[in-house]
Parts: structure tokens; sequence; C-alpha cells
């Protein structure tokens, strides 16, 4: 088996990884922002430094070597007599105090004007432009301790005229320009990362903010929206946070409606059956009423329990409004009205239906289309009067239906699909305000949508659309 990797080796990369991530993943975003900038700035600061250094170098060191190839030459061409000439010349009369100056010859021998102690580093590259091999020679050389830019030009034949140039100047130059980079850039690595966290602080603020509601939220179960300031991405989130708020304030608005208003509807029927329970036993223990009364009161019971499970029923529909849909169904939707006329014919002998219907093929769920078509129905044989008329009409997927009754009122008109929302001259009669709102529930559904209105006869007209089945299914 492999030996168990030592610290340092491959195997250790992993926990040490880890470590590093887990420790940036604890720090806090801003403080993430703001040592990203300052790195970044470090970065290019030190490319910067990098590139200014080598090209103030490189420009020194080309300066240098120009100078003294220049120099040089004017040096050779001026020269007379033996190379001893030259070379006992001092080094200002060829304009530079701090050159050194020698002769070398093609065997290796050279002269210097002040001995060798003057003399320039002199070496093979030097001798080669001497024996004729090279034209000139530029190079770095030490001599002593001290480093010398050295160049070498023909000087007649066997002859190479030498000229070396201390760069200590240069070195001065070049360090000094290195603590300058360094004091600049780590200035600028400092106020980068100061800005970068000022920045990260300034930008997060309304991050900081939808933190802070939402811990609010948590805490104390207030849905109150936060401020908003400007119209960046993060302005958008806020945005998009208050309206999140304000759907779930809706929401319990809604919720807490809808359990005050069942619990109101519930209470009716409950009170009246506990009464009538109540009135069978207080009779019994007190000898029992007529058979004719015993069975009033049942009858009573059994039309408040049907009640009961019928608004049981309604809640149940209309709590699933958020519900996935169900599996939908090729249908005609005149069929579906059909059928919920021949049952309402026999609930309501007294009403007239008349239908005009043609058919219409919709992708629907045809119990729930079934329940809003016959809560429409009902709806118009309630309000008719005994010998009203009930007008149906259903063409290109709008289905109409109108009654001889009272009509509705301008001011319910908006309110008569809301869940338990009952006018003041509906509340005499049976029902508990949720079939219209079931009716609504179905054609939203089904991509359609409602409306009340008044008919020509003055009653009510209430309409229902739903879309047709599209092209490519019916293909």
């Amino acid at each position: 088996m492999p030996p168990p990797p030592v610290p340092g080796d491959a195997g250790s990369e992993g926990p040490r990884s880890h470590t590093v991530h887990g420790v940036i993943r604890r720090l806090s975003l801003r403080t993430r922002v703001g040592a990203l900038a300052g790195l970044t700035v470090g970065f290019v600061v030190a490319l910067t430094a990098l590139a200014a250094y080598l090209t103030v170098s490189a420009q020194l060191t080309r300066t240098v070597d120009e100078n003294l190839l220049e120099r040089a030459d004017k040096s050779v061409s001026s020269m007379l007599g033996s190379p001893s000439t030259l070379v006992d010349v001092p080094a200002e009369a060829i304009l530079a105090a701090d050159l050194r100056v020698a002769i070398i010859r093609h065997d290796g021998e050279g002269w210097s004007a002040e001995g060798e102690e003057s003399a320039p580093p002199l070496g093979e590259p030097e001798l080669a432009v001497a024996r004729g091999l090279e034209p000139q020679s530029v190079r770095t050389a030490d001599l002593d301790g001290e480093s010398f830019r050295v160049v070498a030009v023909p000087a007649g034949r066997g002859l190479a005229l030498v000229l070396g140039q201390s760069t200590e100047q240069t070195e001065r130059i070049l360090d000094r320009m290195q603590v300058v980079s360094i004091l600049v850039g780590a200035l600028g690595i400092v106020i980068a990362t100061w800005a970068g966290l000022s920045i990260a602080q300034a930008g997060l603020r309304p991050v900081r903010q939808l933190t802070e509601a939402a811990e609010h939220v948590a805490a104390t179960q207030r849905l109150d929206p936060i401020e908003v300031e400007g119209n960046d991405e993060i302005a958008r989130l806020a945005h998009s946070f208050n309206a999140m708020l304000a759907a779930l304030a809706e929401a319990r608005a809604r919720q807490t409606r809808l359990v005050a208003d069942a619990g109101h509807e519930l209470r009716t029927p409950l009170t009246s059956m506990r009464t009538n329970l109540d009135l069978l036993a207080q009779s019994d223990r007190e000898g029992g009423l007529p058979a004719e009364e015993r069975a009033q009161i049942i009858a009573d019971v059994r039309a408040q329990a049907e009640e009961l499970s019928q608004l049981m029923g309604d809640l149940v529909e209309l709590s699933r409004d958020d519900a996935p849909s169900a599996s939908h169904e090729r249908l005609d939707l005149a069929d579906v009205v059909r059928d919920a006329l021949a049952r309402v014919r026999r609930r309501a002998p007294g009403v007239t239906f008349t239908a005009d219907l043609r058919p219409w093929i919709v992708d629907g769920e045809s119990r729930l289309l079934d329940r809003a078509v016959t809560n429409l129905l009902d709806n118009a044989a309630k309000y008719s009067p005994g010998d009203g008329i009930v007008t149906v009409t259903l063409r290109d997927g709008v289905l109409q239906v109108q009654d001889q009754g009272p009509g509705i009122a301008d001011e319910d008109r908006p309110h008569v699909f809301e869940r338990f929302y009952r006018s003041p001259e509906a509340r005499a009669r049976p029902g508990s305000g949720l079939g219209l709102a079931i009716v609504r529930s179905a054609a939203e559904r089904h991509g359609g949508h409602v409306a009340a209105g008044r008919a020509e006869s003055g009653g009510a007209l209430l309409t229902m659309r739903i879309p047709g089945a599209s092209s490519e299914s019916l293909a």
C-alpha cells in the first residue's frame, strides 16, 4: 500500500485548500470586496512598477551605451600618433570624468593613462574587436567589486579603444525608483482597499436592508416594506422584495377574511342545528312533540346539514385556487352546459330555461366547469320570479346567463364574484356567497374571465369566457 502523505506533499493540499476556502467563506462580503480591490490594485501596481523598472533600466543602459560609443568614435577619429597619445590624455578631455580609458592590442597587451588602477575591465570581447573579429563590443563587467559598462571600438590596425563607465549612478537611480514604486504601490493598495470597503459598504446597504427586513419579518411577522433608493440592480431586487411582502400581506389578509367569513357563515347553520336538536331533546324529556312538528324539525335539521355540506364543499373547492391544475381533457363546453341545464331544470321546475348553444371545444377539467356552469344557472333560477325565463347562450366560448330578476346594483357588480360577498338584498335568500366565487376561480384556472352586467329585461347578465383548445392540440 502507498505510504501516507507527509506535510507539504500533494496529499496534504486538499485539507489545506478546504481550510483556506472555509476562512474566505467566513469573511463578510464587504471584507471580501475590499480585499479583492486591494489585491487587484496591488497586482496592477506590481506589474506597472516592474514594467516601469525594466523600461527605465533599459533606457538608461541604452543611453549610457550610446554616449560611450559616441565618445569612443570621436576619440578614435581625433587620435594622432601612437596609441599612447590617447591614453595619455586625461579622461576630462573626452568629456567624462568618470571614464576609464585604455588601448588594447590584438595580442592582449594594453595601455592606460594612469596604469592598471585606472584601466577599464578588459577581456575577450575587447580582444575580438582589436583582432577585427567584431565591429564593436558592449557589455557589463565587474572589476574589483565594482560594475562597469564597457564598450570597445577599433582604433587602428590590431588595436581597440576601450571605454569603461561605472554603473553606480544608474544603480542609484534604479534603487530610488524601487523605493518610490514600493511606497506608491503600498499607498495605492491601502487607498484601494479603503475605497473597496467604502464602495462595498455603500453598494451593499440595500442588501443589508433586505437582510434586516427579512430578519424583522421572521421575528415580528410584520410585513413592512423597506425604503428603496436608486434604480440599479439591487434597487430592483429591493422593489421585488417589497412586491413579495405586499403579496404576502395580501395573501394573509385574504386568509384572515376567508377564516372570518367562513366562521360567520358556518355559525348560522350550526346554531340553527343546535337549536333544533336542543328542542327535540327537550320535547323528548317532556313527552315528545306531535309527529308533524317533529318531522318538520328533522327536515329543518336535514336542510341545514345539506347547507353546511354545500358550504364545506364550496370552501374546499375554493381552497384549490393555488393547487396544481388537474389533468385536462378534450370536451365540448356546450355538452357541459346541457348537462347542467338538465339538473337545474329539475331543481327549479317553475323557471323556464331557453338555450342557444354552439359547439366550443376546450381543454379543461369537466368537473370544475360543470360546477361553475351549474352555479351560474342556480344563481339565475334563485333570483328569477316563479314564472320567469332564464336565457342561456354559448357562442365562441362566451357563456351568457341572463334572468328576469331584480338585477345587480351598480355598486355590487365589482364584488359579486368575491368570496362570501352578498348584497343586502341577497342576505334574505339562502346561500353562502361562494357560488359565483367558484365560477370566477374555474374561469381563471382555464385562462378565462367573468363579468357581471345588466340584461335588457333588467335582470342580471353573468358572462363566463373560456378560451378554446389550441390549434396544436386540435391537430
